[in-house]
Protein backbone atom coordinates (compact mmCIF):
# COMPACT_ATOMS: atom_id res chain seq x y z
CA UNK A 1 0.00 0.00 0.00
CA UNK A 2 1.61 3.54 -1.02
CA UNK A 3 0.39 7.10 -0.42
CA UNK A 4 -1.53 8.10 -4.12
CA UNK A 5 -1.21 12.28 -4.07
CA UNK A 6 -4.63 12.46 -6.21
CA UNK A 7 -6.45 10.17 -4.32
CA UNK A 8 -5.68 11.85 -1.37
CA UNK A 9 -6.44 14.87 -2.41
CA UNK A 10 -9.80 14.17 -3.40
CA UNK A 11 -10.27 12.53 0.13
CA UNK A 12 -9.23 15.75 1.95
CA UNK A 13 -12.16 17.87 -0.71
CA UNK A 14 -14.47 15.83 0.09
CA UNK A 15 -14.32 15.67 3.91
CA UNK A 16 -14.79 19.50 3.88
CA UNK A 17 -17.47 19.11 1.58
CA UNK A 18 -19.17 16.91 4.20
CA UNK A 19 -17.58 19.19 6.64
CA UNK A 20 -20.06 21.87 4.54
CA UNK A 21 -23.09 20.01 5.34
CA UNK A 22 -23.27 20.21 9.02
CA UNK A 23 -23.86 24.09 8.90
CA UNK A 24 -25.82 23.43 5.44
CA UNK A 25 -28.44 21.34 7.74
CA UNK A 26 -28.41 24.81 10.33
CA UNK A 27 -29.67 26.82 7.50
CA UNK A 28 -32.04 23.99 5.90
CA UNK A 29 -33.53 23.67 9.26
CA UNK A 30 -33.28 27.28 11.07
CA UNK A 31 -35.24 28.42 7.90
CA UNK A 32 -38.51 26.02 8.42
CA UNK A 33 -38.65 27.07 12.15
CA UNK A 34 -40.06 29.74 13.51
CA UNK A 35 -37.47 33.07 13.63
CA UNK A 36 -37.33 32.80 17.49
CA UNK A 37 -35.20 29.20 16.90
CA UNK A 38 -32.85 30.01 13.74
CA UNK A 39 -29.83 30.77 15.61
CA UNK A 40 -30.67 27.57 18.41
CA UNK A 41 -30.68 25.45 15.61
CA UNK A 42 -27.04 26.57 14.49
CA UNK A 43 -25.75 26.30 17.54
CA UNK A 44 -26.66 22.77 17.86
CA UNK A 45 -24.93 22.11 14.78
CA UNK A 46 -21.66 23.78 16.11
CA UNK A 47 -22.29 21.43 19.44
CA UNK A 48 -22.78 18.81 17.60
CA UNK A 49 -19.25 19.13 15.84
CA UNK A 50 -17.43 19.32 18.83
CA UNK A 51 -19.02 16.49 20.83
CA UNK A 52 -19.27 13.99 18.02
CA UNK A 53 -15.35 14.98 17.06
CA UNK A 54 -14.25 14.12 20.50
CA UNK A 55 -16.51 10.76 21.05
CA UNK A 56 -15.39 9.87 17.31
CA UNK A 57 -11.55 10.97 17.52
CA UNK A 58 -11.59 9.42 21.39
CA UNK A 59 -13.41 5.82 21.09
CA UNK A 60 -15.84 5.81 18.08
CA UNK A 61 -14.02 5.36 14.91
CA UNK A 62 -12.14 2.12 16.87
CA UNK A 63 -15.12 0.83 17.72
CA UNK A 64 -17.28 1.49 14.05
CA UNK A 65 -13.98 0.49 12.28
CA UNK A 66 -11.80 -1.76 14.62
CA UNK A 67 -11.90 -5.05 13.41
CA UNK A 68 -11.83 -8.05 15.72
CA UNK A 69 -13.99 -10.56 13.66
CA UNK A 70 -16.48 -9.40 16.09
CA UNK A 71 -20.15 -9.27 13.76
CA UNK A 72 -21.53 -6.48 16.27
CA UNK A 73 -18.74 -3.87 17.42
CA UNK A 74 -15.23 -2.85 17.16
CA UNK A 75 -12.64 -2.91 19.66
CA UNK A 76 -10.72 -0.40 21.05
CA UNK A 77 -6.97 -1.24 19.69
CA UNK A 78 -7.22 2.53 17.64
CA UNK A 79 -8.31 4.11 21.08
CA UNK A 80 -7.23 7.98 20.74
CA UNK A 81 -6.52 7.53 17.36
CA UNK A 82 -2.84 4.96 18.25
CA UNK A 83 -1.62 3.79 15.17
CA UNK A 84 -3.92 5.63 12.82
CA UNK A 85 -1.64 8.27 11.21
CA UNK A 86 -0.24 9.30 7.76
CA UNK A 87 0.24 5.25 6.63
CA UNK A 88 -2.98 3.66 5.14
CA UNK A 89 -4.57 1.35 7.33
CA UNK A 90 -5.54 -1.17 5.37
CA UNK A 91 -6.49 -2.53 1.90
CA UNK A 92 -10.30 -2.01 3.12
CA UNK A 93 -9.86 1.11 4.59
CA UNK A 94 -8.62 3.65 1.64
CA UNK A 95 -5.18 1.63 0.55
CA UNK A 96 -4.33 4.88 -1.32
CA UNK A 97 -4.92 7.66 1.61
CA UNK A 98 -3.37 8.53 4.68
CA UNK A 99 -5.34 6.61 7.86
CA UNK A 100 -5.98 9.55 9.74
CA UNK A 101 -7.98 11.00 6.58
CA UNK A 102 -10.10 7.73 5.99
CA UNK A 103 -10.44 8.52 9.71
CA UNK A 104 -11.60 11.83 9.79
CA UNK A 105 -13.95 11.54 6.58
CA UNK A 106 -15.52 8.76 8.56
CA UNK A 107 -16.08 10.99 11.00
CA UNK A 108 -17.89 13.50 9.71
CA UNK A 109 -20.54 10.99 8.28
CA UNK A 110 -20.92 10.47 12.15
CA UNK A 111 -21.50 14.29 12.94
CA UNK A 112 -24.16 14.78 9.65
CA UNK A 113 -26.13 12.06 10.98
CA UNK A 114 -26.48 13.04 14.81
CA UNK A 115 -26.85 16.47 12.79
CA UNK A 116 -29.83 15.28 11.24
CA UNK A 117 -31.30 14.37 14.06
CA UNK A 118 -32.34 17.96 15.48
CA UNK A 119 -34.43 18.90 12.86
CA UNK A 120 -37.28 16.26 13.97
CA UNK A 121 -37.30 17.42 17.81
CA UNK A 122 -36.87 21.14 17.10
CA UNK A 123 -38.54 23.78 19.03
CA UNK A 124 -39.05 21.79 22.00
CA UNK A 125 -36.14 19.46 24.01
CA UNK A 126 -33.60 21.42 26.49
CA UNK A 127 -30.18 21.74 25.57
CA UNK A 128 -28.80 20.14 28.29
CA UNK A 129 -31.31 17.20 27.40
CA UNK A 130 -30.68 16.96 23.92
CA UNK A 131 -26.67 17.30 23.94
CA UNK A 132 -27.07 14.22 26.53
CA UNK A 133 -29.32 12.41 23.92
CA UNK A 134 -27.27 12.61 21.16
CA UNK A 135 -23.83 11.63 23.08
CA UNK A 136 -25.08 8.55 23.87
CA UNK A 137 -27.37 7.50 20.74
CA UNK A 138 -24.24 8.32 19.01
CA UNK A 139 -22.29 5.39 21.11
CA UNK A 140 -25.33 3.05 21.13
CA UNK A 141 -27.13 3.58 17.93
CA UNK A 142 -24.37 4.92 15.26
CA UNK A 143 -21.36 3.32 15.86
CA UNK A 144 -23.08 -0.19 16.39
CA UNK A 145 -24.65 0.02 12.53
CA UNK A 146 -21.45 1.65 10.99
CA UNK A 147 -19.17 -1.53 12.14
CA UNK A 148 -22.35 -3.44 11.01
CA UNK A 149 -22.46 -2.25 7.62
CA UNK A 150 -18.95 -0.94 6.86
CA UNK A 151 -16.60 -2.16 9.54
CA UNK A 152 -16.63 -5.83 8.35
CA UNK A 153 -20.24 -6.83 11.14
CA UNK A 154 -22.99 -9.11 10.01
CA UNK A 155 -24.90 -6.77 8.12
CA UNK A 156 -21.68 -6.63 5.93
CA UNK A 157 -21.58 -10.74 5.77
CA UNK A 158 -24.93 -10.71 5.24
CA UNK A 159 -24.03 -8.78 1.90
CA UNK A 160 -26.15 -5.71 2.41
CA UNK A 161 -24.60 -2.79 0.09
CA UNK A 162 -24.44 0.62 1.41
CA UNK A 163 -21.99 2.47 -0.54
CA UNK A 164 -22.32 6.00 1.40
CA UNK A 165 -25.31 5.78 4.34
CA UNK A 166 -28.44 5.20 3.22
CA UNK A 167 -28.88 2.56 6.32
CA UNK A 168 -26.01 4.49 8.69
CA UNK A 169 -26.59 7.66 7.89
CA UNK A 170 -29.95 8.31 6.71
CA UNK A 171 -32.52 5.55 8.17
CA UNK A 172 -30.51 5.94 12.08
CA UNK A 173 -31.06 9.22 11.87
CA UNK A 174 -34.98 9.30 10.13
CA UNK A 175 -36.51 6.45 12.35
CA UNK A 176 -34.37 7.69 15.26
CA UNK A 177 -36.71 10.96 15.08
CA UNK A 178 -39.74 9.03 14.73
CA UNK A 179 -39.24 7.55 18.02
CA UNK A 180 -37.98 10.03 19.70
CA UNK A 181 -41.09 12.88 18.81
CA UNK A 182 -43.14 9.81 19.73
CA UNK A 183 -41.75 10.29 23.70
CA UNK A 184 -41.58 13.98 23.47
CA UNK A 185 -44.76 15.12 21.96
CA UNK A 186 -45.77 17.39 20.02
CA UNK A 187 -44.62 21.34 20.29
CA UNK A 188 -46.63 23.63 22.08
CA UNK A 189 -47.90 25.51 18.40
CA UNK A 190 -48.23 21.87 16.78
CA UNK A 191 -50.76 21.02 19.84
CA UNK A 192 -52.55 23.81 19.17
CA UNK A 193 -53.29 23.48 15.36
CA UNK A 194 -50.57 26.42 14.22
CA UNK A 195 -49.62 26.30 10.86
CA UNK A 196 -46.38 24.83 9.70
CA UNK A 197 -45.19 28.33 8.47
CA UNK A 198 -41.51 28.94 7.21
CA UNK A 199 -39.99 32.08 8.71
CA UNK A 200 -37.27 32.18 6.27
CA UNK A 201 -37.76 30.09 2.71
CA UNK A 202 -34.58 31.66 1.20
CA UNK A 203 -32.34 30.61 3.80
CA UNK A 204 -33.35 26.98 3.59
CA UNK A 205 -32.95 26.87 0.01
CA UNK A 206 -29.60 28.56 0.77
CA UNK A 207 -29.19 25.43 2.99
CA UNK A 208 -30.37 23.02 -0.06
CA UNK A 209 -28.25 23.96 -2.27
CA UNK A 210 -24.93 23.58 -0.10
CA UNK A 211 -25.99 20.64 0.83
CA UNK A 212 -26.16 19.30 -2.68
CA UNK A 213 -23.02 20.65 -3.12
CA UNK A 214 -21.87 18.62 -0.20
CA UNK A 215 -23.19 15.49 -1.11
CA UNK A 216 -20.93 15.59 -4.10
CA UNK A 217 -18.49 14.47 -1.41
CA UNK A 218 -20.58 12.78 0.66
CA UNK A 219 -20.97 10.02 -1.93
CA UNK A 220 -18.32 10.77 -4.81
CA UNK A 221 -16.15 10.77 -1.94
CA UNK A 222 -17.41 6.84 -0.56
CA UNK A 223 -15.53 5.46 -4.09
CA UNK A 224 -12.22 6.36 -1.25
CA UNK A 225 -10.11 7.24 -4.13
CA UNK A 226 -10.29 10.04 -7.29
CA UNK A 227 -11.17 7.20 -10.02
CA UNK A 228 -14.15 6.05 -12.11
CA UNK A 229 -16.11 5.20 -9.49
CA UNK A 230 -15.87 8.36 -7.45
CA UNK A 231 -16.84 10.35 -11.11
CA UNK A 232 -19.86 7.28 -11.27
CA UNK A 233 -20.71 8.43 -7.82
CA UNK A 234 -21.39 11.85 -8.50
CA UNK A 235 -23.10 11.92 -11.66
CA UNK A 236 -25.51 9.33 -10.17
CA UNK A 237 -26.02 11.91 -7.32
CA UNK A 238 -26.59 14.47 -9.70
CA UNK A 239 -28.80 12.55 -11.71
CA UNK A 240 -31.17 11.41 -8.96
CA UNK A 241 -31.41 14.96 -6.88
CA UNK A 242 -32.17 16.50 -10.49
CA UNK A 243 -35.03 13.86 -10.67
CA UNK A 244 -36.64 14.36 -7.47
CA UNK A 245 -36.92 17.68 -7.43
CA UNK A 246 -38.98 18.12 -10.73
CA UNK A 247 -40.88 14.70 -9.52
CA UNK A 248 -41.94 16.66 -6.26
CA UNK A 249 -42.66 19.87 -7.85
CA UNK A 250 -45.08 17.64 -10.26
CA UNK A 251 -46.34 16.43 -7.55
CA UNK A 252 -46.82 19.68 -4.96
CA UNK A 253 -48.43 21.49 -8.78
CA UNK A 254 -50.88 18.08 -8.99
CA UNK A 255 -51.62 18.74 -5.18
CA UNK A 256 -52.38 22.26 -4.24
CA UNK A 257 -52.34 23.50 -7.63
CA UNK A 258 -49.13 24.84 -7.49
CA UNK A 259 -45.23 23.85 -6.86
CA UNK A 260 -43.69 25.18 -3.94
CA UNK A 261 -39.97 26.48 -3.47
CA UNK A 262 -40.13 24.80 -0.33
CA UNK A 263 -41.39 21.21 -1.71
CA UNK A 264 -38.60 21.16 -4.47
CA UNK A 265 -35.68 22.23 -2.52
CA UNK A 266 -37.09 19.32 -0.01
CA UNK A 267 -37.69 16.81 -3.12
CA UNK A 268 -33.78 17.69 -4.49
CA UNK A 269 -33.02 17.13 -0.59
CA UNK A 270 -34.93 13.43 -0.74
CA UNK A 271 -33.30 12.30 -4.02
CA UNK A 272 -29.94 12.95 -2.38
CA UNK A 273 -30.70 10.48 -0.09
CA UNK A 274 -32.17 7.98 -1.59
CA UNK A 275 -29.45 7.63 -4.08
CA UNK A 276 -26.99 7.77 -1.06
CA UNK A 277 -26.73 4.07 -0.47
CA UNK A 278 -27.26 3.48 -4.12
CA UNK A 279 -24.84 6.16 -5.66
CA UNK A 280 -21.51 3.78 -6.64
CA UNK A 281 -23.71 0.61 -7.75
CA UNK A 282 -26.44 2.07 -10.00
CA UNK A 283 -25.88 3.46 -13.51
CA UNK A 284 -28.02 6.85 -14.93
CA UNK A 285 -31.40 4.85 -15.53
CA UNK A 286 -31.21 3.38 -11.68
CA UNK A 287 -30.34 6.56 -10.42
CA UNK A 288 -33.56 8.02 -12.42
CA UNK A 289 -35.71 5.85 -11.21
CA UNK A 290 -34.45 5.94 -7.46
CA UNK A 291 -34.92 10.08 -8.10
CA UNK A 292 -38.37 9.37 -9.39
CA UNK A 293 -39.48 6.95 -6.33
CA UNK A 294 -37.93 9.70 -3.75
CA UNK A 295 -40.06 12.23 -4.82
CA UNK A 296 -43.01 10.70 -4.62
CA UNK A 297 -41.95 8.08 -1.53
CA UNK A 298 -40.89 10.97 0.75
CA UNK A 299 -44.27 13.27 -0.43
CA UNK A 300 -46.30 10.48 0.72
CA UNK A 301 -44.19 9.96 3.68
CA UNK A 302 -44.85 14.02 5.12
CA UNK A 303 -48.27 13.43 4.10
CA UNK A 304 -48.45 10.22 6.23
CA UNK A 305 -47.09 11.90 9.16
CA UNK A 306 -49.31 14.82 8.81
CA UNK A 307 -52.05 12.70 8.91
CA UNK A 308 -51.27 10.67 12.08
CA UNK A 309 -50.28 13.97 13.68
CA UNK A 310 -47.07 12.98 14.94
CA UNK A 311 -44.45 16.04 15.47
CA UNK A 312 -41.39 15.39 13.41
CA UNK A 313 -41.36 19.16 13.05
CA UNK A 314 -39.21 19.13 10.07
CA UNK A 315 -40.19 15.89 8.56
CA UNK A 316 -36.45 14.15 8.96
CA UNK A 317 -38.55 10.59 9.09
CA UNK A 318 -40.69 11.29 5.89
CA UNK A 319 -37.47 12.68 3.75
CA UNK A 320 -34.53 10.53 5.31
CA UNK A 321 -36.20 7.98 7.06
CA UNK A 322 -38.05 7.01 4.28
CA UNK A 323 -36.25 8.11 1.48
CA UNK A 324 -32.94 5.79 2.86
CA UNK A 325 -35.50 2.97 2.94
CA UNK A 326 -36.60 3.26 -0.73
CA UNK A 327 -32.64 3.72 -1.66
CA UNK A 328 -31.64 0.65 -0.02
CA UNK A 329 -34.30 -1.03 -0.72
CA UNK A 330 -33.76 0.39 -4.34
CA UNK A 331 -30.21 -0.84 -4.70
CA UNK A 332 -31.60 -4.09 -4.38
CA UNK A 333 -33.29 -4.10 -7.35
CA UNK A 334 -30.60 -1.73 -9.95
CA UNK A 335 -27.15 -3.01 -8.47
CA UNK A 336 -24.95 -3.69 -11.66
CA UNK A 337 -21.14 -5.11 -11.65
CA UNK A 338 -21.33 -2.93 -14.63
CA UNK A 339 -21.10 0.26 -12.62
CA UNK A 340 -18.50 -1.60 -9.84
CA UNK A 341 -17.27 -4.86 -10.03
CA UNK A 342 -17.21 -4.82 -5.76
CA UNK A 343 -20.70 -4.25 -5.67
CA UNK A 344 -23.85 -6.91 -6.88
CA UNK A 345 -26.31 -7.37 -9.41
CA UNK A 346 -29.67 -6.85 -8.37
CA UNK A 347 -32.59 -8.51 -9.05
CA UNK A 348 -33.17 -6.14 -12.11
CA UNK A 349 -30.19 -7.20 -13.83
CA UNK A 350 -29.42 -10.43 -13.46
CA UNK A 351 -28.52 -11.41 -10.40
CA UNK A 352 -31.43 -12.95 -8.57
CA UNK A 353 -33.06 -11.90 -5.45
CA UNK A 354 -30.46 -12.67 -2.82
CA UNK A 355 -29.17 -9.01 -3.07
CA UNK A 356 -32.71 -7.86 -2.51
CA UNK A 357 -33.53 -10.02 0.75
CA UNK A 358 -30.29 -8.67 1.83
CA UNK A 359 -31.62 -4.97 1.64
CA UNK A 360 -34.53 -5.83 3.17
CA UNK A 361 -33.06 -7.07 6.01
CA UNK A 362 -30.58 -4.80 6.40
CA UNK A 363 -33.53 -2.17 6.51
CA UNK A 364 -35.53 -3.87 8.89
CA UNK A 365 -32.25 -4.46 11.13
CA UNK A 366 -31.37 -1.30 11.27
CA UNK A 367 -35.59 0.28 11.51
CA UNK A 368 -35.49 -2.12 15.06
CA UNK A 369 -32.55 -1.35 16.35
CA UNK A 370 -32.59 2.42 15.63
CA UNK A 371 -36.31 2.88 17.03
CA UNK A 372 -36.21 0.81 19.93
CA UNK A 373 -32.67 2.13 21.77
CA UNK A 374 -33.77 5.12 20.56
CA UNK A 375 -37.09 4.80 22.67
CA UNK A 376 -35.32 3.31 25.44
CA UNK A 377 -32.36 6.28 25.83
CA UNK A 378 -35.83 8.60 25.46
CA UNK A 379 -37.45 7.27 27.72
CA UNK A 380 -34.53 6.86 30.33
CA UNK A 381 -33.50 10.58 30.32
CA UNK A 382 -37.49 11.66 30.83
CA UNK A 383 -36.88 9.78 34.01
CA UNK A 384 -33.84 11.39 35.32
CA UNK A 385 -34.30 14.87 33.97
CA UNK A 386 -36.57 17.56 32.50
CA UNK A 387 -36.17 17.09 28.76
CA UNK A 388 -38.91 19.56 27.52
CA UNK A 389 -39.27 23.34 27.67
CA UNK A 390 -41.76 24.63 29.40
CA UNK A 391 -45.03 25.80 26.95
CA UNK A 392 -43.59 29.43 28.22
CA UNK A 393 -40.09 28.69 27.28
CA UNK A 394 -41.16 27.60 24.00
CA UNK A 395 -43.53 30.71 23.00
CA UNK A 396 -40.38 32.76 23.63
CA UNK A 397 -38.34 30.45 21.72
CA UNK A 398 -34.92 28.58 22.04
CA UNK A 399 -32.76 31.55 20.66
CA UNK A 400 -33.06 33.62 23.75
CA UNK A 401 -33.83 31.00 26.62
CA UNK A 402 -30.79 28.60 25.74
CA UNK A 403 -28.59 31.23 24.06
CA UNK A 404 -29.47 34.75 25.61
CA UNK A 405 -28.69 35.92 22.17
CA UNK A 406 -31.47 36.21 19.25
CA UNK A 407 -30.98 35.82 15.05
CA UNK A 408 -33.16 39.14 14.43
CA UNK A 409 -32.83 42.24 16.20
Amino acid sequence: MAIDSGDTAWMLISTALVFLMIPAVGFFYGGMLRKQNMLSILGQTIIILGMVTLIWVIAGFSLAFGSNGSPFIGNLDWLMLKGVGQDPLSAAYGPSIPGILYMMFQGMFAIITAALIIGGIAERMRLKALVIFLGIWTVLVYIPVAHWVWGGGFLAQLGTLDFAGGTVVHITAGISVLSAVLILGKRVSASNGGPETPHNIPFVVLGGALLWVGWFGFNGGSAIGSNGLAAQAFVTTQIAAATAAVVWGLINWLHVGRPGVLGMISGAVAGLVAITPASGFVDASGAIVIGIGAGGFCYGGIILRRRYGFDDALDVWGVHGIGGTWGAIATGFFATTAVNAAGKDGLFYGGGANLLIAQLAAVAVVWVFAFSITAFVMWTLSKVMRIRMTKEEERIGADMIQHGESAYN
